[in-house]
Formats: structure tokens, sequence, C-alpha cells
């Protein structure tokens, strides 16, 4: 039997040597998307090496996201998917709860603030963080660190921080413990630094102490962790959890762990945090970008001295600084009583809404907890891709638990993520009717 177009170039003794040759197939067009690799005995005998040889290539392959294991199927090139992003659905004709959205209407007017946040123009070679928003930022920030020995870095958002500090930490193939089910732009954070996820089962009160020691056991360099409103569950980390935590990460004083508090201003719950006073490299990261816009695109660090140190270098003034007008113009709103009222309001719609939704899942026959955050994690009961299809035809768009899942080998997901604080009570009767007409005609 011929093998397929391009494995016959597969070459290299040793593991390193065969994944780059694999990789550069790839890349040169010699291998597309979904061919089948040889199986490991087959490639190791043609090869004349170990076949412990040919599996640690394809461990590392897979690991880079570049081939992806279909158990007895073997072993393809990957297709190129991408992660699901968040937001709405471009083009599409049903009614979106899928978004993750804030709720435009909630967000504060900047025009008063714009005012406020001119000055003189900043030049190449200033400090990349505006001094004000430093100040600012650290008093913000100090009540919830586990150290007084901080420093403060500004990054374009949540997502860019954690990137960086990612980068600042890692090696490609290095393990990072996530949250499962996790936040859409962690996973693609991860598979785009070609990092490891390992995944940390997430309950009602954050990550699981068990799930964590495994993951540390397995030898992950960092822990990415949402202690409020985590994405798409909606747990809090409660105090004895917290604590819970802080006792599995003890022995661990050197792994990174970074907190993504980016829900802040907007959660109804309390912040406990994950990292005791004794460990060495954590960061506490919060955006703007939830209560003052999307395209607000900035966040504040706290972060041990030497992690700061790392992360900093990262940040160099007329390359990758973030802009001090938005610097200021983020500072001039969250300094404003009348903009944190209005946000405190936000955050209280956010969670009225969402449990008046719950309560009108209850009379369904669905129990579903409110949570914390913009959307809702709604257990149904049967193939989550079933029962959205189902709402697909009653004209609604939903967002399957699937998505955010991290192991390949995941039973499907039985979880839908909806957005639901910009309907009206009668369009919530509405969902709530069809949604559990939609998970009946699923089972």
């Amino acid at each position: 039997m011929t093998s397929p177009t391009g494995t016959d170039e597969i070459h290299g003794g040793t593991a390193a040597e065969i994944g780059a040759s694999v990789r550069e197939l790839v890349e040169r067009g010699a291998l597309a998307p979904g061919d089948a690799l040889p199986p490991v005995r087959a490639l190791a005998e043609r090869l004349g090496v170990n076949r412990n040889t040919a599996v640690a290539a394809y461990r590392l392959l897979a690991r880079s996201g570049l081939v992806v294991s279909q158990g007895r199927a073997g072993t393809r090139v990957a297709g190129g998917a991408r992660v699901a992003q968040e937001g709405y659905s471009p083009g599409s004709a049903l009614r979106d709860v899928a978004t993750g959205n804030p709720d435009p209407a909630l967000i504060p007017d900047l025009s008063r603030a714009l005012q406020a946040a001119a000055g003189r123009p900043v030049l190449y070679g200033e400090p990349v963080i505006d001094q004000a928003v430093e100040e600012w930022a650290r008093g913000w920030l100090a009540p919830d660190t586990p150290s007084d020995d901080f420093r403060v870095t500004v990054t374009s958002g949540a997502v860019d921080a954690i990137e960086r500090l990612l980068a600042q930490a890692l090696m490609r193939d290095d393990a990072v413990a996530l949250e499962d089910p996790c936040f859409l732009a962690s996973i693609h954070t991860v598979r785009l630094g070609g990092y490891r996820a390992v995944p940390v089962p997430v309950d009602a009160e954050g990550m699981t102490p068990d799930g964590l020691r495994a993951a540390l056991e397995d030898g992950v360099r960092a822990v990415v962790c949402t202690p409020r409103a985590q994405n798409p569950t909606g747990a809090a980390v409660t105090a004895g959890r917290a604590a819970e935590l802080r006792d599995v990460l003890a022995d661990h004083p050197y792994v990174l762990v970074i907190e993504d508090d980016y829900f802040s201003l907007l959660s109804r719950r309390p912040f406990h945090s994950i990292v005791g006073p004794g460990h060495r490299r954590w960061a506490l990261v919060r955006s703007v970008s939830k209560f003052i816009g999307p395209d607000m695109c900035l966040a504040v660090t706290a972060s041990d001295p030497k992690t700061a140190g790392r992360l900093a270098m990262r940040l160099s003034p007329g390359t990758t600084w973030v802009s001090h007008l938005l610097q200021r113009l983020s500072h001039a709103m969250l300094s404003d009583p009348d903009v944190l009222a209005q946000i405190d309001r936000a955050g209280a719609h956010y969670a009225e809404r969402n449990e008046t939704f719950t309560r009108l899942l209850a009379a369904q026959g669905i129990q579903a907890s409110a949570g914390d955050g913009l959307s809702l994690w709604i257990p149904v009961g049967a193939p989550a891709r079933d029962v959205a299809e189902q709402l697909m035809r009653r004209g609604w768009l939903a967002r399957t638990g699937d998505e955010f899942q991290l192991r390949e080998d995941a039973p499907p997901s039985q979880h839908l993520r909806v957005t639901v604080h910009d309907l009206t009570d009668d369009e919530m009767k509405t969902l709530a009717s069809d949604l559990a007409a939609s998970r009946t005609a699923s089972f």
C-alpha cells in the first residue's frame, strides 16, 4: 500500500529531528491538513529508530498543535481550525445569545473624560506607564496582592497581559494549568504559544484542589485562574476554596500563578486570592474592557518584582507600549464617582437579569445557577450540540460547552452558555420555553 503523499519524506534520528522534518513538510505543502502520518511502529522501523523515539516525535507535534491524535484512527496533520472567538456571530439572522458581550447601553459615555485625558504629547523614550495611572492602579490592586512588594505594569488588555506573562516565563512545550471548561481566549493564547494545556476541573467554587494538585504533579510551570466570574461557568472562588488552593500551591512557590480578575468592578462576589504570602512568582491582572468598553484595550497588572521586570522588557516605548492617551482616558473615567456608580449599577443589572432567567428556567424544570458574570452556564441534560441545533430552529443562536473544553477525548458537553442580560422579560420567557422544548426534543 502506497504511503500518503509526503510521508515517505519524513526523516530524522531523534524525536526533535523527526518533528522538524514533519513541520518542514507541512510548511512547504507536501503534507496537507487531514493527511495521515505513518503508524508509530511503521515509522520507527523505516527510520531505524526506537519506537519510543517516534512516539516522542508525535507527542511534540501534537503539543505544538501541528498534528492531532485520533486514537485507533491514527495521527493526522491538524486542519488549522481556529479556536472559537467571543462576540457576535457575523451574518446570523438568529437572535444571538452566544455573544458574551456587555450591554453597550450600560457602558459609560467617555465624552466628558476625553477633555480630562488631554495633555501634552508623549514622546519616544518616556516611561511606558503614566505616573498618575500607576499611582491609581497601585491603590486599586494593593488590597488584593499577597505582598506589599509588587510592581505595576500596563498592557493592551488582559489577554495581552497573560500572553506576555506566559512568554516571559515559559518555553515552547512547557505545561500550563488552565481551568476546564476554559475561557476561549486563554485556550487560543496557550495554543499559539506552543504550550501544553493541562486541564483543571472547575466546580461552583472554582478550580478544584485535587485538579490543581494533579496539574502540579504533571509539571505545570504556570497556572491561569479566574477568581471571579469564571468564563464560561460563572464560578467564583470562595474563601474556603482559596485557602485550599493556597495550601496546594505552598509546595510550588516558583510556579507562576496568574489571577485574571477581568470582571472586578462588576462582580457581586468578594475577591479571594489563591496566592499565598510566601509565593514567589505571581500576577494579578485587571482589565477595564467589561465595564468601560471592549475597545478600551487596557489592563493593569500587579506582580512580584522579578516577574514585573521580565514583563517590562517585553514592553518598549515606541513599539509595544500602551497609548498614554488611552491610559489617561481610562484613569479619568475610573476616577469619576458618577462613572463608578454607573458601573456598579451595571453589575447589579447583570446579576439581576441572570437571576431572573434562572427562575424562568426553574419553572421549566431546568436547574441552573446564576453564578457571576455576563453569561449563564446552563445544564441541558443532553448533548449540547443537539439542543443548540433545536434552538436554531426556533430562532436562537447559543454557544455550546464543547467550545470551552480542553480535553480532546472529553465526552460531548451537556451545557450551553447564553448571554441574556439584554433580553426583555417577554424574550426571556420565550427563550426559557424554547430551551425546555429543545432539550426535550434532544433526548
